[in-house]
């Protein structure tokens, strides 16, 4: 299987300068955020500063310089509706922002790893055919949903 191929891109649009770069995640506490992230996952701290009563932070994978998650952090966000990760089915049931997603070399070494680091695993790895990928979930302890990817050659 090899990965799948995307239409070309469009240089005619006006948007044609668009790049992804972070997903922000919002958390009354920056700090233990920030922590389980680089203590557990290996993060990096790339940028910190203050807005207001907010403090901010980028923060990245390990060897990755064009993606990062944006933490918002402090004062006292609003509650959001709590969505328990019985399953993936069931967390698609739910509108909204879902998870972010991270290449990985090979899912079964992640998930070995993040087993061993004690984060819990909400999917086990799985085929997707239809986009050449085998894909797992785990859930960070803040209940954010994030999806590992193993394109497959």
């Amino acid at each position: 299987m090899a990965d799948f191929i995307p239409p070309a891109p469009n240089g005619n649009s006006p948007f044609a300068d668009m790049r992804g770069h972070h997903v922000a995640v919002r958390t009354p506490d920056l700090e233990a955020f920030r922590r389980w992230y680089v203590e557990v996952l290996d993060f990096r701290l790339v940028a910190e500063w203050q807005v207001d009563r907010l403090t901010l932070a980028f923060i990245a994978p390990p060897t990755d310089d064009d993606f990062y998650i944006e933490i918002l952090g402090g004062s006292e966000p609003a509650p959001q509706d709590a969505h328990p990760f019985r399953d993936l089915e069931s967390s698609l049931a739910y509108a909204g922002y879902h998870h972010f997603c991270l290449n990985v070399a090979s899912i079964e070494t992640t998930v070995e790893e993040l087993r061993r680091r004690d984060v819990k695993i909400v999917v086990e790895p799985v085929l997707v055919e239809a986009i050449s990928r085998r894909i797992a979930f785990f859930a960070d302890p803040f209940g954010n949903l994030v999806e590992l990817a193993e394109v497959l050659a």
